[in-house]
């Protein structure tokens, strides 16, 4: 790979990325897309560094793309268990971070429940005058940068993917639909496809999309960021339609009726996508919940579904942001 002018260690947010990081992100992603397609599916870009892998909160799809993008760059790998952690002992999160970097970790990638704890552990790493690169791999309601990059980069493929760039997107009509409240890959989503110029539009019910969601979008911004609380304005003409998983384990507080109730008003069903541009294509981070969010039968047409696209994006860009902070520090 040839040398970038990146200069972040740290991703820990989307909020101030501008336009010139994302195209590098997702040139270097198209990048690693030609190498992965290849025979040999490994390069040396990060040999002799130590990936940890910190997630103290339950993950399928993002800790298996963030280890099999590590291995794919030649990194060493460091997993961490929190069930069998000396955090049972009682050990603080930032002695555990302290643990890792005492094992030569050079990069700490962090999933955690709580909202700002990368950007502690980042903090901290800091303050200690190391080289130690941090990534946010979700946290809390906050956001999930690597995923939201990982959308951009499926879209942008699907629009030109010999050069996938930010301006591509300019214009485009994106709908968001499901539990927004709780999203933190909404709120990243925000972020990049507002700053390329797109209009994004959020839908859901009140208790899962309250008024606070338009403040988050100054005037400096590219795009606009509009809000519905019906599903169909939102849909009408869109280009882009990403569904979010409705939380089950948010039932007991009473915030929705019921499952099915839900996707009576705010599934997206292919009596739905009627509304949209005829080329529509939908997007759902996953876990998916079938019949809730999104019909069964549309998950799995490939003619409208980039869902299984999106899992193949997040090694590629996995590897770009590994390899962009690793070779910064």
């Amino acid at each position: 790979m040839a040398k970038t002018n990146w200069s972040r260690r740290h991703i820990l947010s989307l909020v101030d990325l501008i336009s010139n990081e994302y195209d590098i992100i997702l040139q270097t992603a198209a990048s690693f897309r030609e190498i992965l397609s290849g025979r040999t599916k490994k390069v040396p870009a990060l040999q002799g560094k130590v990936v940890a892998n910190l997630f103290f909160e339950p993950s399928t799809r993002t800790r298996s793309s963030f280890e099999l993008a590590a291995k794919r760059l030649s990194a060493d790998i460091l997993n961490f268990s929190p069930g069998t952690s000396s955090l049972t002992k009682g050990e603080t999160i930032l002695d555990t971070a302290k643990t890792y970097l005492a094992m030569g970790a050079d990069i700490m990638v962090i999933r955690h429940k709580q909202a700002g704890v990368p950007q502690a552990i980042a903090t901290e790493m800091d303050l200690k005058k190391t080289k130690v690169s941090v990534l946010n791999a979700g946290d809390g309601q906050h956001e999930h940068p690597s995923q939201a990059l990982l959308d951009l980069y499926t879209i942008c493929t699907l629009l030109d993917r010999d050069r996938p760039r930010l301006e591509l997107l300019e214009g485009k009509k994106i709908a968001i639909v499901g539990d927004i409240l709780h999203s933190r890959v909404a709120r990243s989503n925000i972020w990049s496809l507002t700053e390329a110029g797109a209009e994004v539009h959020l839908a859901g019910p009140p208790t899962l999309l309250p008024k606070m969601f338009l403040d988050l979008i100054k005037n400096d911004r590219k795009g606009k960021l509009l809000l519905h609380w019906e599903v169909e304005p939102a849909l009408r003409a869109a280009d882009f339609v990403m569904t979010l998983r409705l939380q089950k384990e948010r039932m007991s507080q009473h915030l929705l009726p019921s499952l099915r109730e839900y996707h009576q008003y705010y599934g997206i069903t292919r009596d739905r996508l009627k509304l949209c541009q005829p080329h529509v294509k939908i997007l759902h981070p996953g876990p998916v919940n079938r019949g809730v969010e999104i019909s069964s039968d549309l998950m799995d047409d490939p003619e409208f579904s980039l869902i299984s696209q999106q899992v193949t994006s997040g090694v590629a860009v996995r590897m770009a942001l590994l390899y962009l902070i690793g070779s910064s520090n």
